[in-house]
């Protein structure tokens, strides 16, 4: 039997268009027709091609893991695929499976860290949320940075994070670990200290840290950006008389209580973070400043006065030029 070749060619031709039908079919068109609810799964570190082919298909999202990793190699995304939980459903293709694979398009959960928390308030916030575990949040916290972040270069080496985990709203994916969730809240932090910023803590002759920790207390002390620029012109100027600060929210770090005006007895707590016992600033934040805050502690507002009252019933800041002043307002406002 002869066979013409223009019957070969047609017959390659028809081969060929057939084939690419069938890999069309394969990679565009999903394993249900019909819409599915989507399922949580999870890439661990470290799987391969051939690992995640064969899940998604024990998990029936796939028709086929041969032709996943075919797509995979074929598409050229083999070393783009990304560790972490994706939402994911049998409605989707293989193509549209790859593609958020590939962009890391996990699943998002929101946090929102508050102005004036501690590290130990975000690691309860965190906790809750079931994102990250204490001891996991602790090592990433206490971890030197200041090689990825030059704004933490003047940060005494011994001592953790507080102050520099910005508060602010942050998109966390599903499964990151403490490091990563850290390593976003320290780049926005980088972002939020502009160069304008950072030039006029150098030309004040202070360091990014002195700023910190003076915003640390600021934040725990007064509300408004206005009362919190008063306060801070109070407490460089107090600094630069060899005033002690006697800011109560240092002694309140210490002890963990949240007394609107500390006792007596803990007053004389021997901690260097003990602004009553200690002149000066104190040995590092006590809090997560805002940015109001921080901007506050680089502008501070001069004045007359010496002295202020943050804990009236309003919320409202009392400034007195004396201690005589002081003592009065103390009495008007906080004594029963």
């Amino acid at each position: 039997m002869i066979i013409d070749s223009n019957f070969k060619k047609k017959l390659f031709i028809g081969i060929f268009i057939a084939a690419v039908c069938f890999f069309i079919f394969e990679f565009y068109i999903p394993r249900s027709l019909s819409i599915k609810p989507e399922m949580a799964y999870t890439i661990e570190k470290g799987e391969g091609i051939k690992e995640i082919a064969k899940e998604l298909k024990n998990q029936r999202l796939i028709k086929n893991s041969l032709f996943f990793k075919l797509y995979v190699l074929v598409s050229g995304k083999s070393s783009k695929l990304q560790a972490g939980t994706y939402s994911l459903s049998s409605s989707m293709s293989i193509a549209d499976i790859v593609k958020k694979i590939a962009a890391g398009d996990v699943i998002k959960n929101y946090i929102t860290l508050i102005e004036g928390w501690s590290i130990k308030d975000i690691i309860k916030y965190l906790e809750a949320k079931e994102i990250a575990s204490e001891k996991e949040f602790l090592e990433a916290v206490a971890e030197d940075w200041s090689q990825e972040y030059d704004f933490l270069k003047d940060k005494p080496k011994g001592l953790d994070l507080e102050g520099y985990v910005f508060p602010d709203t942050y998109q966390v994916g599903q499964g990151q670990t403490s490091e990563e969730i850290l390593k976003t809240i320290l780049s926005h932090f980088d972002k939020k200290l502009v160069p304008e910023l950072r030039a006029e803590i150098l030309k004040q002759k202070k360091s990014i840290f002195q700023i910190i920790t003076m915003a640390s207390m600021i934040e725990k002390e007064v509300q408004t950006p206005e009362d919190k620029k008063m306060v801070s012109g109070i407490l460089w100027k107090r600094i630069t008389e060899g005033m002690p600060l006697q800011v109560d929210a240092t002694v309140n770090y210490i002890t963990g209580k949240h007394d609107k005006g500390v006792q007596i007895k803990d007053t004389v707590i021997d901690s260097p973070y003990n602004t009553y016992k200690y002149y000066g600033l104190p040995k590092g934040p006590i809090s997560n400043p805002g940015m109001d805050s921080i901007q506050a502690a680089i502008y501070p507002q001069k004045s007359v006065y010496w002295y202020y009252l943050s804990a009236t019933k309003t919320g409202e800041t009392i400034f007195s030029k004396t201690l005589e002043e002081h003592n009065l307002a103390i009495s008007k406002y906080l004594k029963p």
